[in-house]
């Protein structure tokens, strides 16, 4: 029975971004551990995936002594469990884990690429990101970038071999679950739960925005494009996230007007995200930087307009007027004028929204995405222990 470990820096990465898979690959006959640093998530992924968990004190920033505990804690655990695979996710996960694996001798080792943090850095920082990611893919016998930019953009900026280079699929580290992301499996009470929180008039126009709330995300530039645009009376913006001002700040100015400002309702997270969707007239992605948004994914199957910025990841699965719009990433202006449009123009909205439904639907089923990372896998173990 083949063994995998699966690495995240924390936990919530392990119940957002790849749910399911670990299950999945248990069910295919494999020997799955999940590692990622402590958090209450936990039990409740153990429970959802079926499969063991361990504790390592990654951190998010940059630690040196904390990440060689680290680093030497992973060595021990590759030593202990002898894997077949070591698949990392996220940063840190990702050099820390791939050194490691490396040391302790185990002949596939995986990096899953989900955008490059380093494309949105500056200054001094920006160059230690850049060594950070040469080295984990140095690591790496192979990197998964999830989508076409981003895979282009690795092999521009030589940060790789393009023979160590992989696409599961069409793209995307997950997929989508076109069950929980379906219209028709809604749950009446999670439904009333989100409105009573959103408190939208009859006539509002609701605008919703999913993920953290860091400068990154470019919600400063949403706050902004909203405030000053001619729907704000007519219309709600929902940000579904968390603030992380330790590590990304939004401006104290944004921060502010989300917390003042009538016609903005801001909610920490929930695991509804459905319904919240389903509540919407548009979504706003006005990320940074990605590798392949999940959140797009879920919009395109419960069939929600989107907006998103003309960033990698973005621009791999949204087309201009087709399947959504696209604005130049940081452009409040542009933005704003997107939102006015999606709410003259709703008809037009609403066919962009089916393209981009009828794609998701053919290309980015979780369970196929789930299939193809598993004969990846399956190749990959060939190749470094042929049949003799």
């Amino acid at each position: 029975m083949p063994k995998i470990i699966r690495i995240t820096t924390v936990p919530i990465s392990l119940k957002l971004l790849l749910a399911g898979q670990m299950k999945f690959m248990k069910e295919k006959g494999m020997e799955v551990m999940m590692v990622s640093a402590e958090g209450r998530e936990i039990p409740q992924i153990i429970k959802a995936e079926g499969v063991k968990h361990e504790a390592i004190h990654f951190t998010r920033q940059i630690t040196p002594i904390q990440d060689l505990k680290c680093l030497w804690q992973l060595y021990q655990l590759f030593k202990k469990e002898e894997p077949d695979i070591v698949h990392t996710h996220t940063p840190k996960a990702g050099i820390l884990g791939m050194i490691a694996a490396k040391l302790a001798g185990v002949k596939v080792r995986i990096h899953t690429l989900a955008g490059i943090p380093y494309m949105a850095a500056e200054g001094g920082k920006k160059g230690l990101l850049e060594k950070v990611e040469r080295y984990t893919y140095q690591y790496a016998t192979e990197v998964w970038p999830n989508s076409n930019g981003l895979k282009k953009f690795v092999i521009e900026e030589n940060l790789s071999s393009e023979d160590k280079l992989h696409i599961i699929g069409n793209g995307s580290s997950n997929g989508v679950d076109l069950s929980k992301f379906n219209r028709n499996s809604l749950k009446e009470n999670h439904l009333v739960a989100a409105t009573m929180r959103i408190l939208p008039g009859e006539d509002d126009f609701v605008i919703l925005s999913v993920g953290r709330l860091v400068k990154d995300k470019g919600i400063d530039e949403l706050v902004s494009a909203f405030t000053n645009s001619k729907i704000v009376n007519k219309s709600k913006l929902v940000l579904l996230g968390s603030f992380e001002q330790e590590l990304n700040p939004l401006s104290p100015e944004t921060i502010q007007t989300i917390n003042d400002h009538p016609r903005i309702v801001q909610i920490d997270w929930s695991d509804h995200v459905a319904h919240y969707m389903a509540l919407a007239d548009v979504l706003v992605h006005p990320s940074h930087r990605e590798g392949f948004p999940n959140v797009l994914l879920e919009a395109g199957a419960m069939q929600l307009p989107v907006i998103c910025s003309d960033i990698i990841g973005n621009v791999d699965l949204i087309t201009q007027q087709k399947t959504g719009l696209i604005f130049p990433v940081k452009d409040a202006a542009v933005l704003k004028e997107a939102m006015e449009f999606a709410y003259v123009k709703r008809d037009k909205m609403a066919q962009m929204a089916l393209a981009l439904f009828e794609e998701v639907t053919k290309n980015y089923n979780r369970t196929f995405v789930h299939q193809q990372i598993f004969e990846r896998y399956q190749t990959l173990l060939k190749e470094v222990s042929p049949a003799e």
